[in-house]
């Protein structure tokens, strides 16, 4: 079941649980939010990056999963998102060899957006990225 957080004008968090059906929630749920605001040039990208975040959080965390949405401004045309999970460990990437079945989300992170990066939470972690938003 997903939680809604909170949605307001410039941001938007859900917790989702630590179940494999959290992957398609967090990737719908983003996907129609970013809809609602206009965003939908962003839309796919910004879906397929967050399914593979949680699909991580997934691997290695036990707790739920936070997804939030940092909408731009019209200055900046930056969107911002992140993903919380418990597990204190940062993510690291890696090189996945080709018969690998992972190793790749990471690498699709930082290959696909402007920039991104993780940080310590209280409790767990966040990894985030942001993408910028055609005019």
């Amino acid at each position: 079941m997903i939680h809604v957080i909170d949605i307001e004008g410039d941001h938007a968090t859900w917790t989702f649980p630590a179940d494999p059906s959290a992957v398609g929630a967090a990737r719908s749920t983003v996907r129609a939010q970013l809809h609602d605001w206009g965003l939908d040039g962003v839309g796919d990208l910004a879906a397929l990056l967050v399914s593979e975040l949680v699909t991580n959080a997934l691997r290695h965390a036990t707790g739920p999963i936070e997804v939030c949405l940092l909408r731009p401004s019209d200055l900046d045309r930056v969107l911002r998102v992140e993903v919380s999970d418990p597990l204190p460990e940062l993510p690291h990437e890696r090189v996945a060899r080709p018969g690998d079945e992972g190793g790749r989300g990471l690498q699709l992170v930082a290959r696909t957006t402007r920039r991104w990066g993780t940080r310590p939470g209280d409790v767990g972690k966040t990894v985030w990225f942001e993408l910028t938003v055609p005019k």
